[in-house]
């Protein structure tokens, strides 16, 4: 059993990129949503992404209006424990359920997608090799794999806009003083972009995903 239990996630919902059987040869690299979005949102950017990687994009399990959510909402940065805990084990749920296992692993998330990211690589440091957070946030507390985290360095690409509203200055002040001690950094900020993801952001996001598969 989980030790953090929550809905599973749903197979069927999930869109691949290749066969899941090729992870055993290839990278695999997972995106998960924001809030009130789905699997067919950040998928749209995989024309762009490196073609080494099997992608795969996760449905969030909680419907949100017309999308889905991966927690509760409450205030970023003192979100509900439980709830992103949850969604991370859900995520790790399904990785251990693929019919093989990935020759490696990168996250990349956007919003409440990149909270879950980062707190699927503190609960599980050893498995996950990079993360890419696009307007996203750290959860505040401490998690067993934090020690971990400030001795191995995993890469982290964090990327926000100037005119972001929808996170709040908390967050991103515990986000820039975390990051920094628990990662290799690499942190983008964007003049006069809100919570969205620029085409300057996503061409920084290709080099530094370049960089994580040589």
């Amino acid at each position: 059993m989980s030790a953090y239990p929550g809905p599973p996630l749903d197979p069927r919902a999930v869109i691949w990129s290749s066969r899941p059987e090729e992870v055993a040869e290839r990278p695999l690299l997972v995106l998960l949503h924001g809030v009130g979005s789905h699997e067919g949102d950040l998928f749209s950017f995989a024309p762009r992404l490196p073609l080494q990687p099997v992608i795969a994009s996760l449905r969030a399990p909680g419907r949100y209006g017309t999308g889905w959510s991966w927690y509760e909402l409450g205030t970023p940065g003192e979100p509900k424990s439980e709830g992103v805990d949850a969604a991370a084990q859900a995520v790790l749920d399904w990785i251990d359920a693929l019919p093989v296992r990935p020759s490696s692993i990168g996250l990349l998330g956007f919003s409440q997608g990149a909270a879950v990211s980062l707190q699927v690589l503190r609960h599980a440091p050893a498995r996950i090799d990079y993360v890419v957070q696009l307007s996203g946030y750290v959860t505040s507390g401490v998690l067993p794999g934090d020690a971990e985290l400030e001795r191995v360095r995993t890469p982290v690409f964090w990327g926000r806009g100037t005119r972001d509203e929808v996170i709040p200055d908390i967050a991103i002040d515990w986000t820039d003083e975390w990051l920094p001690e628990h990662s290799e950094l690499e942190s983008h900020v964007y003049e006069d972009v809100g919570h969205a993801v620029s085409q300057s952001e996503l061409a920084d996001v290709v080099r530094f995903l370049q960089k994580q598969l040589r």
